[in-house]
């Protein structure tokens, strides 16, 4: 049997835009400053108030593709329009060596990539699912002004991570105004977890 260099565990919160994965990564930030919380490279403009190296490291797209080339990336796509977004590796890995919790939100094809390069018993996916598609497009719609095709485009994508969420390991039902709650059970998931 191949033995891993990982003593930690990856930690992927999983679903559509909407479905709370930003909210508890800030939460569970606050609370647990020992965990890892590996910052996102993104080819898009920062919104305001977004800081460099917070949520997510600003490149351009010709920076993007070249380590796309180099192989760097854990995982990355092309999101929503023509932006990428993508985990580099080296981070990660390191992280994962040394024993740490390491905790990152992604989409459905960015925790198949992932599962697809790291040992699977290294990394744990807990799904966050919105069941009513209105109080999905409600929230996306509080996220800022869009345009009704984007709009559209996110409720399509959020249907096929849905159909797909059975791959993570976890599901949890991400209710309006309910957060905390959504927080409390990601806890008790990576609590269960690095004792296992």
């Amino acid at each position: 049997m191949q033995t891993t260099p990982y003593t930690g565990k990856l930690f992927l919160i999983v679903g559509p835009s909407g479905s709370g994965k930003g909210t508890a990564i800030v939460q569970l930030k606050k609370q647990h400053p020992d965990y890892i919380f590996p910052v996102s490279c993104t080819t898009r403009t920062p919104r305001p108030g977004e800081k460099e190296g917070e949520v997510y490291s600003y490149i351009s797209k010709e920076q993007f593709r070249e380590w796309i080339e180099e192989g760097r990336f854990l995982e990355y796509a092309q999101v929503h329009s023509d932006n990428y977004y993508g985990i580099l590796r080296a981070p990660i890995e390191e992280a994962l060596q040394a024993g740490k919790v390491v905790v990152r939100e992604v989409d459905i094809q960015g925790f198949k990539s992932v599962i697809s390069l790291l040992p699977r018993e290294k990394v744990v996916g807990i799904f966050l699912l919105v069941k009513d598609p209105a109080e999905l497009r409600v929230r996306i719609l509080k996220r800022g002004a869009l345009p009704e095709e984007e709009i559209v485009r996110r409720m399509e994508s959020a249907q096929r991570e849905v159909a797909q969420m059975e791959l993570c390991d976890y599901r949890i039902e991400s209710r309006f105004g309910e957060a905390m709650k959504v927080v409390e059970e990601i806890e008790n998931i990576i609590e269960k977890e690095i004792v296992m």
